[in-house]
């Protein structure tokens, strides 16, 4: 007896009412073309509302699974003044190693945009979902020329700064400092912290060992988190951004 062979037949979705409305609007030459155009426009409202419904659930979900980022890089460097450059930071290598594998199961996918203006570089981290919804984010910066970089190389700095930054606030990631390692005393300047002074300091001009001799700081690697409002204040007020 010769057995026949089950045919397995994918299992039909139900049909979209609007779809199959528009469908036959369309094919009737009677229809109002006006009529047509409106539902097709609140198809594509409801289509992007879906979209960003389920980037949002990814979102959620996706961070769920992400925990805090360990710093493990480390910045650490004498300038031909004498004054010390330290701070700790997470990689851009170390932040894509943990979220890549996560965005991917929930259909997110992040790509980098950049373009440089008045001597700045912007760059837009652009995360997607597979539905087709996205959001961007962007930030700013001059080149990081410190610890003796030549043009290209504060360029390639400022990048990555950016890059890791722009990702990590399109996420809403947090940081969490590796516990190996031996924390800065009294509680320093974070990386941004850091970077926002010192470009502060120089904008206006201000004198670097006065400024610091005022918050009783030997350098800025060592200058006291809790002072740091009041002195990006002061310095905004130099500028007269206040």
């Amino acid at each position: 007896m010769t057995k026949v062979a089950k045919i397995e037949t994918p299992e039909l979705l139900p049909a979209d009412p609007m779809v199959s409305m528009i469908e036959r609007l369309a094919m009737d030459p009677n229809s109002d073309l006006e009529k047509l155009q409106t539902m097709m426009e609140m198809k594509e409202r409801l289509e992007d509302k879906a979209a960003q419904r389920a980037f949002a659930m990814a979102i959620s979900d996706a961070k769920a699974e992400i925990g805090p980022i360990i710093k493990t890089g480390t910045v650490d460097y004498t300038n031909d003044k004498g004054k010390r450059t330290y701070f700790k930071h997470e990689t851009l290598d170390g932040i894509a190693e943990i979220v890549d594998p996560i965005l991917a199961r929930f259909g997110l996918s992040y790509r980098y945009k950049s373009m440089q203006e008045s001597g700045n570089l912007f760059v837009t981290c652009v995360v997607s979902h597979r539905d087709g919804f996205s959001e961007e984010t962007t930030l700013q910066a001059g080149p990081d020329s410190g610890a003796g970089k030549n043009n290209f190389q504060a360029i390639g700095s400022a990048a990555t700064y950016l890059q890791r930054y722009t990702l990590k606030l399109a996420l809403g990631l947090s940081a969490a400092k590796d516990t190996d390692a031996i924390p800065p005393k009294g509680g320093t300047l974070s990386e941004e912290q850091y970077r926002e002074l010192s470009d502060l300091i120089e904008r206006s001009g201000a004198d670097e060992d006065k400024f610091l001799l005022a918050y009783s700081a030997q350098s800025l690697a060592e200058f006291p988190a809790t002072s740091f409002e009041k002195a990006k204040n002061q310095l905004e007020r130099k500028l007269g951004v206040l």
